[in-house]
């Protein structure tokens, strides 16, 4: 097995594990995590990568986005309110207003371009 083929897999695995994470943690995005792995595995294993496009869950939004790249709005406003409630959780705790800041401007940036992309 070659490094770079290594390296996607780590990539698509470790992405896999965070867009699973984020089903669970409100500050963890979901679908880019698991677009990131699509991306991953295509390069190092194709038997997981058509695991993932054909799963009855994640599949369709990663279909959507290969083929149209565009987000269903659902998934939009679902992806916007998780990074409200991060920056709000981020008060709630007393993060640090530096941070904060950054957050929202990351975030800003994050959510724009989540936001400007085709419905489908």
């Amino acid at each position: 097995m070659g490094l770079a083929r290594i390296f996607w897999l780590f990539i698509g695995g470790s992405s896999l594990g965070l867009g699973t994470l984020g089903m669970f943690l409100p500050l963890l995005p979901t679908v880019p995590f698991f677009l990131l792995a699509a991306f991953g595995f295509s390069k190092s294993s194709r038997k997981i990568h058509n695991w993932l496009l054909n799963h009855k869950v994640f599949g369709p939004d990663i279909q959507n986005w290969n083929k149209y790249r565009s987000i269903r709005r659902r998934a939009k406003l679902m992806a916007i309110s998780a990074m409200i409630a991060s920056v709000l959780l981020a008060l709630l705790f007393s993060v640090p207003y530096t941070y904060i800041i950054l957050q929202i401007i990351a975030l800003g940036f994050i959510g724009r371009f989540i936001w400007r992309q085709k419905e489908g």
